[in-house]
């Protein structure tokens, strides 16, 4: 019922109600912007406080219990301290001052897989070809696929984030680091198809076996990348980085991507185990769609926040080692997607009810 109850409120707040019937549902960037501020206004009418640039900047705990946190916001000097002894920690896959934060506190946190990788392009309307038998085809909208190989040397290849119509666009968040993620308006009405093709990596990977060891192997890969584009978002063509050289220019598949890049040769920023796992699949998925192997697909880099680096362990009551601490989502790592974070999010809330009123369980 969680699933359900998130999309109608998606739709309740403006994005299309087909997301209510449809098996793969689609809201779009440029809808969901507006829906986010219609949620925001909900809250605020309720009697919600949001503080913008705002950073939890340290917890405080006694005998095991949650006392405070302290709270830094921009303009304002020094922190703010705020008494509670409730905290949900809905912080995402990519808080790494706040992963390094918890990592000093009686916490139990530990370093789990997830999966790194490259952005591919291609033409839409060569993944309409495949899936639907026609470049175009009235009322079914843009195609999408899903992939999935297990290669020689024992690793997942797949698919992840598929986007329709769609764009790559820069997600770094740190100084000298370059990352990349893909999005599609609701319309998915843009000239090509994209998708991150990621390879499943474990703690055995990782430079140490620290909670935050993850996050160093993802920040060493985006460093290679922001060395590799010279600051923007590296992009080879896919025959040349099969060969490891790099492309000079593009052939038939022109770039949709949002924010600056430049040539390089991706085959510097990946260990090589997973370059060549990359290599493997999608030349086996050629046989799946017909041209998703061709010489000048669009590869872009580096695919890093798939999901969160470490878990923050909890029980069954969805608190932490910290009594009164909620870590929930992707973050926390109990969750690998939009919905599956809503929906862990929607439990903490629950459990945060039943705590003051144990008749709602």
């Amino acid at each position: 019922g969680r699933n359900r109850k998130i999309l109608e409120t998606l739709a309740w707040a403006g994005a299309d109600p087909a997301i209510l019937y449809m098996s793969k549902p689609h809201v779009g960037t440029d809808v969901l912007r507006g829906a986010v501020k219609q949620i925001r206004e909900e809250i605020l009418r309720l009697g919600g406080e949001i503080r913008f640039r705002a950073r939890l900047e340290d917890i405080h705990e006694e005998a095991g219990r949650l006392v405070s946190v302290e709270v830094c916001t921009e303009g304002i000097s020094g922190r703010e301290r705020i008494q509670t002894g409730v905290l949900i920690l809905a912080i995402g896959h990519s808080a790494r001052d706040t992963f390094a934060m918890l990592a000093q506190k009686d916490l139990d946190i530990q370093p789990k897989a997830f999966a790194v990788g490259l952005r591919i392009q291609h033409p839409q309307s060569q993944i309409n070809l495949s899936q639907y038998g026609r470049e175009a085809v009235d009322g079914l909208g843009a195609a999408s696929y899903k992939l999935t190989r297990t290669v020689q040397s024992g690793r997942g290849v797949y698919s992840f984030c598929m986007c329709p119509g769609g764009f790559v666009v820069n997600a770094s968040s740190e100084q000298g680091r370059v990352a990349v993620n893909g999005m599609s308006n609701h319309d998915r009405a843009g000239e090509n198809a994209n998708s991150a093709l990621i390879v499943t990596v474990t703690p055995k990977d990782f430079p140490d076996q620290t909670a935050l060891g993850g996050v160093r192997f993802q920040q060493r890969l985006e460093e290679a990348a922001f060395r590799c584009g010279a600051g923007k978002i590296p992009v080879q063509l896919y025959g040349d980085f099969r060969a490891g050289r790099v492309s000079g220019a593009f052939g038939d598949v022109k770039p949709a991507i949002l924010g600056g890049f430049s040539f390089g040769n991706l085959r510097e920023t990946l260990p090589e185990e997973i370059s060549g796992a990359l290599i493997e699949a999608v030349d086996y998925f050629g046989s799946v769609i017909q041209g998703f192997d061709r010489e000048d697909a669009i590869l872009a880099g580096v695919e890093s926040r798939t999901s969160s680096p470490l878990r923050i362990l909890r029980d069954r009551g969805m608190e932490s080692k910290i009594n009164g601490l909620y870590p929930c989502g992707e973050g926390a790592g109990y969750a690998g997607g939009i919905m599956s974070a809503a929906m862990d999010g929607m439990r903490a809330a629950e459990a945060l009810v039943s705590r003051y009123y144990p008749a709602y369980v």
